[in-house]
């Protein structure tokens, strides 16, 4: 195997050797031997190709919510820099525009504030027939705004006490609801934090809001413990996905997503199984803060 100089990958298919894009396939004889390479690119295409199996189960997914006109809700949160645009692009990399949407929205305007809470998200709520993502969600309420003030704590009182009701009757009209908190580390976040501090071409990601979110760790955790505690129910669970390491967050974000729905044609030689070390119940999510709790007096997570 011929050593790649630069790590870059131009696609999943080519990789840049030297200055010259090359076919990946034209540089392997052995696939043993691309898993013990330390060439980033090598592993990163390896990483991308495994996803691809669930990325096609996926498309499966969405032509059946198609077909029946089905309506699914996916919510991504967690902390800045925990994963959720990374995951949101492997999930609905292949998917048909069509049929999904991702949503992002920004800060509410003048008239939105003056309105019911809800009321800005279920204009975007899906039709039959689709999937909407959302890269962050109502539960800005619970986590975000609490933490900088951007709401009263009256405000944020009548949020938990809608959001159960509201996540019920979405389902109860027959809405797929998937609710995954994408849970980072303190260091892995500094880490994160400072590679886009480096680079230019992520630069762009840092906020002011992003910047003092080391310094407002445990605040954070505290809010993350009652969403939890308040909003983890049968009709809407949360799923806590660990996404120190993005491949396996991904992965196992796919599953969880896929496992929502019954779906035609699955196929049988994939392993459907979430990763037990990766992927948590809010239940177990909650049990676990306890117990870190009573060992020594406050969240460590």
């Amino acid at each position: 195997m011929r050593e790649i100089e630069l790590n870059e990958i131009i696609n999943p298919d080519y990789v840049l050797v030297g200055n010259k894009k090359i076919k990946f396939e034209e540089l392997v004889n052995d696939y043993v031997e691309l898993k013990n390479t330390k060439s980033k690119a090598v592993k990163k295409y390896l990483a991308e190709r495994e996803l691809k199996p669930y990325q096609a189960e996926l498309i499966k997914m969405q032509e059946y919510l198609e077909k029946n006109k089905k309506r699914m809700i996916v919510l991504f949160e967690g902390r800045d820099a925990a994963g959720k645009g990374g995951t949101i692009r492997r999930v609905t990399r292949y998917m048909n525009e069509k049929h999904y949407r991702v949503v992002a929205l920004g800060k509410p305007s003048d008239v939105e504030r003056t309105q019911w809470y809800f009321q800005r998200y279920t204009s975007q709520l899906p039709r039959g027939g689709e999937i909407v993502l959302f890269d962050r969600s109502w539960y800005n309420r619970a986590m975000v705004e609490p933490v900088f003030g951007f709401c009263t704590a009256e405000e944020y009182e009548n949020f938990k006490k809608d959001v159960v009701d509201f996540e019920k009757t979405l389902v109860r009209n027959g809405t797929i609801l998937v609710k995954i908190y994408l849970s980072i580390s303190k260091e892995e976040q500094a880490k994160r934090f400072a590679k886009r501090q480096r680079d230019p071409l992520r630069q762009w990601k840092l906020s002011e809001i992003d910047l003092q979110a080391q310094d407002k760790w445990d605040e954070f955790t505290n809010m993350k413990y009652e969403m939890l505690k308040t909003s983890h129910t049968i009709y809407a669970p949360w799923t806590v996905v660990r996404s120190d390491d993005k491949f396996k967050a991904r992965l196992n974000a796919m599953k969880v997503i896929l496992n929502a729905v019954d779906y035609d044609d699955r196929n049988k030689h994939l392993n459907f199984v979430p990763d037990d070390e990766i992927v948590v119940s809010g239940a177990r999510e909650i049990e676990i803060m306890e117990v870190q709790r009573i060992k020594s007096g406050k969240f460590t997570d």
